[in-house]
């Protein structure tokens, strides 16, 4: 018994201390948490009733040469999720719905999207909010409803109305997942998706700032801790010319055409105006397009998202010819009077080859088979150069090649060679197919944009332009001009080359039997002065099909089939200050509507210069006239004007 008893004792003893160990470990613990580690964890009470907003960052302006306003921000309203705050997620996703009249599925989708970020940061369900829907949801929130989604104010991109230069200024929208993981951008982030504005995103886009607030234990705001202002995107001046770039796209409205055209000063590759047409509305980007609208956009036949002066590639026509007239002079094959008689056609490799002229243009020099387009002098030329020879020289007067003009997705042209042909097909080039060529039919296709930095190289006598939107930057200190970009290389031109094709150029618009001498000079109110601005340009019409017959094989189609319009300029033609390309999709003879643009966009520019008021459009043929116009610019074969 005894035993027992101290073996007992022992064991309350151990119990004893065990206990007194415990509450001392206790103390200790309690001492650490609340005097050692006091300030941590306060403010990790303090940041349980703490929420920080962001504050989005405006985007910087858009101005044209000028100075004036092409694109702003105005103010809108997002309506997002707070997860952190959220008691019942599936409750507020389907109370949220309700209130804002979408469906269920679709804010589900959303909050699911975004599941990866952290709880804290808002996910934005609207954006744009309709201010019956801002009302709606703060009316929940003063009910306690919905206290954990929030309205935020936030700046949008405003766009000029019509649609003006939609192509050119792009959207922004908000950064995919794949930006995200490749520019180190944030979830959520509005960001430059096409144009200028994704090419000088880094500049136009702002730093957000941040607001940290108090709410209470249903999370409404009771106080604001701090505050950080967001900084603005930095301002950019284009050398967009915001009068002419007006002129050329209400003229493709009037005149019920697409296309695409590109004015450059040829001296300095500055684009002075760059238009793509059907085009799209911007605004709807950037307040968050609906899937309807984006299907819509995607699946037009007429691809209004695709910006037709970079990613359009068409043949050239006849515009092609002041490239083979350039080789065979530089190559030294012919004089400025080589002289060819033209019957209507001429036989080739045992093919008979038509001219556009059925009755043919008699005996011409190179001048005058520029002025009339004489298409058996330059199957002549092309013979005698090979396809080789032409494509050394379209390449080195910007065709056939990237231009690397400052905006994205530009797509590069096709200017055939021997060598091509042989990677492409492994097959050989037949002479035969050179004559075509001549004419820029067959393999040859360009985009607008580098039919402009073509004529612009003729224009200015041998310097192959950069042509670039960036004229200047304010980071809020003034403007400062900004260089620009390199020649891609200069061709040391022969004097009688650069005088032999502006003299002939000029012909085609100033001179009886040039084939823009009609259009331009016809009487009526498009006949505005331009005294002292003598122009020169060439005038190319593209078939659609380009095999005799093959029209009336193609049966019957929804597809239109008239051929394309081009007319190529430059201005005045003893000091080129202007130069460019006006492309009429499917507008037959360039005389329909892309001439008519070309000069009006001319008369713009003679009336700002001059400072006299701007001319007014005429009325216009419409496209009714195209379907027949289109029939009477061939007379067989693959002869173009």
């Amino acid at each position: 018994m005894a035993e027992d008893r101290r073996k007992i004792a022992f064991r309350l003893s151990i119990l004893r201390y065990g206990s007194v160990g415990v509450f001392i470990v206790l103390a200790v613990a309690f001492w650490v948490l609340q005097v050692v580690q006091h300030a941590t964890y306060e403010e990790m009470a303090e940041n349980n009733h703490q929420r920080t907003l962001a504050l989005r960052a405006p985007r910087g302006l858009i101005f044209d040469r000028d100075g004036r306003v092409l694109v702003e921000n105005r103010n809108s309203y997002d309506i997002a999720l707070v997860r952190e705050h959220t008691r019942n997620l599936g409750q507020t996703i389907r109370l949220l719905a309700s209130v804002l009249g979408l469906k269920e599925s679709l804010v589900r989708e959303i909050v699911d999207r975004h599941r990866h970020q952290p709880s804290y940061e808002p996910i934005v369900i609207v954006q744009d909010a309709s201010l019956a829907q801002v009302a709606a949801v703060m009316a929940r929130r003063l009910d306690s409803e919905l206290p954990d989604v929030v309205v935020e104010k936030v700046p949008t991109r405003r766009y000029p109305p019509d649609s003006l230069a939609a192509h050119l200024f792009g959207y922004v929208g908000e950064v995919s997942d794949q930006q995200v993981a490749s520019d180190g951008l944030d979830s959520g982030d509005i960001v430059g998706q096409t144009g200028l504005e994704k090419i000088y995103n880094s500049l136009l886009m702002g730093e957000d700032g941040a607001r940290r607030v108090v709410v209470n234990s249903m999370g409404r705001e009771m106080r604001t801790l701090e505050e950080i202002p967001p900084v603005e995107g930095r301002r950019i001046k284009l050398t967009i010319d915001e009068d002419l770039q007006k002129a050329v796209e209400e003229g493709f409205r009037d005149s019920g055409y697409n296309g695409a055209a590109v004015i450059l000063n040829p001296n300095t590759g500055e684009v002075l105006a760059l238009t793509s047409l059907p085009e799209y509305n911007p605004n709807e980007f950037a307040a968050g397009i609906d899937h309807a609208e984006w299907a819509s956009l995607t699946t037009d036949k007429l691809h209004p998202l695709e910006d037709r002066a970079l990613q359009g590639r068409y043949s050239p026509g006849s515009t092609f010819k002041i490239v083979v007239a350039t080789a065979a002079l530089e190559e030294g094959l012919v004089t400025p009077d080589f002289k060819v008689h033209c019957t209507g056609g001429a036989d080739f490799y045992g093919r008979y080859f038509h001219c556009w002229k059925k009755g043919g243009h008699g005996t011409l020099d190179m001048a005058q088979a520029l002025q009339q387009s004489c298409d058996v002098y330059f199957y002549t030329l092309g013979n005698m150069l090979g396809v080789d020879k032409i494509h050394k020289w379209a390449t080195r007067l910007g065709l056939g090649e990237k231009t690397g003009i400052d905006l994205p997705n530009e797509v590069q042209g096709l200017v055939p060679s021997t060598q091509w042909k042989k990677e492409a097909t492994g097959q050989k080039w037949y002479a035969g197919e050179t004559i075509s060529v001549a004419i820029g039919q067959g393999q040859v296709s360009v985009t607008p944009v580098s039919l402009a930095v073509m004529i612009s190289t003729i224009a200015n006598g041998g310097t192959r332009v950069t042509p670039h939107l960036l004229k200047a930057v304010d980071d809020g200190s003034g403007w400062k001009p900004v260089p620009p970009p390199p020649p891609k290389g200069v061709v040391q031109l022969k004097p009688e080359t650069i005088e032999t094709l502006h003299e002939g150029l000029s012909m085609v618009v100033n001179q009886p039997g040039g084939t823009a001498y009609w259009d331009w000079h016809k009487p009526g109110p498009n006949s505005a002065d331009l005294a002292g601005f003598e122009v020169a340009g060439k005038t190319g019409t593209a078939q659609v099909i380009s095999l005799a017959g093959a029209r009336e094989a193609a049966g019957k189609t929804d597809k239109n089939l008239n051929d394309h319009g081009w007319f190529v300029f430059f201005a005045p033609v003893d000091h080129p200050q202007i130069a460019g390309v006006v492309f009429a999709e499917h507008s037959g003879h360039p005389g329909v509507a892309a001439i008519p643009i070309a000069r009006f966009a001319l008369e713009t520019y003679q009336a700002e210069k001059e400072g006299k008021p701007l001319p007014v459009w005429p009325a216009a043929p419409k496209p009714a006239v195209a379907a027949a116009a289109a029939t009477t610019t061939t007379t067989g074969g693959t002869g173009q004007r």
